[in-house]
């Protein structure tokens, strides 16, 4: 271990009012201050991820839970309840999601159809949240990852038994594409992603209406009626393969999506533009304004190392909205970490990991700091830099995965314990 921070976390955390306290104040230079470390309780308290009361089921879902339940385990963990509002977007809702399509895949076997009506959509996921909370998971995961019965249910899909679909599409090139996807080259070739949306479009294309002349309506092929199709596609995918493989290739294609955009809320940057105005003629005060904004940046959420450059991206693109044309990243060291949740700025894998959990490291997860890579600013004449451009030099692409660990230059790992909240720098 190259060094420790700890300070103190209780598990009501509230994510406006508390960190706050996790993080330092940001110096004129855009470097946080160091934390010196608190100790942690000793001997440590005996832990548990489970609460002592068993989850009170609705008895009326006939969604087999059972055939799943490392699954369960694995989103329980993702979404731990100090955890899941800072790790929503990366690791908590993405896997909430693809167990959801894996439960009602791996169901369909028996129930032959994939989807719910809406009476039984909303007893299976009340009865989801209760066995997730009842391992530790937040109880707030339909709020965190705006998830509701309808999102079990066709939705605008017309199409939604198992036999029907199978006559339809064609399921043996799903199979082949999907079945075993390469996560380092799927978002950029699209091989899966293209299989997937080819058998929604076939779905959405079918109509269940006739006129009153008996003749077949003209169907619907929105894009609403397509991303429905898409679920019915992920969940039949998630029904022929085992729960653990269904888990990577939905965990994959999901962050495809996620790594294309910056899903942080970026303030109004008129301090930004008030303190490096004038040609930056003060550099103390653009550098302490723009410390003072990624202070804020820093309270919302953790963040891939792709999403953290489309962060970069979004704010010099803003800030050259104001004529700020000089490479203020540069002048006041802005590095990727600095878009990213606590105070060094944490960043996960751009390929999709989880949370883990054992009696002596309780649950964890591992950051790439990918050696503070410099925050890239937007140059006027040329795109934003994208993984998918060879010629560009991208932090960690996934080549290096959180079961690679050997291949980081640097990485962070955080412990919980009850009551406390520890930093380890790993090297």
């Amino acid at each position: 271990f190259n060094g420790s921070q700890c300070s103190s976390l209780h598990n009501s955390l509230i994510f406006d009012q508390k960190v706050d306290n996790l993080l330092p104040e940001i110096s004129p230079t855009g470097n946080p201050q160091p934390l010196y470390p608190l100790l942690a309780p000793s001997p440590l308290s005996p832990f548990t991820i489970t609460n002592s009361t068993a989850p009170k089921l609705s008895g009326l879902c006939t969604l087999d839970f059972d055939a799943i339940d490392t699954m369960m385990s694995i989103t329980a963990i993702d979404c731990f309840t100090v955890f899941a509002p800072y790790l929503a977007n990366v690791v908590c809702c993405p896997q909430v999601e693809a167990t959801l399509m894996i439960l009602i895949g791996q169901s369909s076997k028996k129930t032959k159809t994939l989807s719910l009506n809406s009476t039984h959509a909303k007893h299976c996921l009340s009865d989801f949240d209760q066995i997730l909370t009842s391992q530790g998971a937040d109880n707030s995961l339909q709020q965190i990852c705006s998830i509701s019965p309808s999102n079990l249910t066709e939705a605008s899909c017309p199409v939604k038994d198992v036999d029907r679909f199978e006559k339809m599409i064609n399921t043996s090139n799903i199979l082949a594409n999907c079945g075993k996807i390469d996560l380092v080259n799927e978002c950029c070739q699209e091989t899966c992603q293209n299989a997937i949306s080819d058998a929604a479009k076939d779905l959405a294309s079918v109509s269940s209406e006739f006129d009153a002349m008996g003749l077949q309506r003209m169907s619907d092929t929105s894009t609403r009626v397509i991303e429905d199709c898409k679920s019915i596609v992920f969940r039949w995918l998630a029904s022929k393969l085992e729960p653990l493989r269904a888990k990577e290739a939905l965990r994959g294609l999901a962050n495809c999506n996620l790594n294309k955009v910056c899903p942080l809320v970026l303030p109004n940057v008129q301090p930004i533009a008030q303190g490096c105005g004038d040609e930056i003629s003060n550099h103390t005060s653009c550098c302490k304004a723009m410390g003072n904004y990624v202070s804020h940046l820093q309270k919302q959420s953790f963040l891939t190392n792709l999403q953290a450059m489309n962060c970069a991206a979004s704010l010099g693109k803003k800030l050259q909205k104001e004529n700020i044309t000089n490479n203020v990243y540069n002048l006041c060291h802005i590095t990727l970490q600095h878009f990213s949740l606590q105070e060094s700025g944490c960043l996960l894998p751009s390929l999709p990991s989880d949370a883990t959990f054992d009696k002596y490291s309780r649950v964890s997860f591992l950051c790439d700091l990918n050696d503070h890579i410099s925050a890239p600013w937007p140059s006027i004449s040329h795109p934003a830099p994208s993984s998918c451009n060879k010629t560009i030099r991208v932090p960690a692409l996934p080549a290096a995965t959180s079961r690679q660990r050997g291949l980081y230059n640097d990485a962070i790992m955080f412990l919980v314990y009850p009551m406390t909240f520890i930093l380890l720098t790993i090297r």
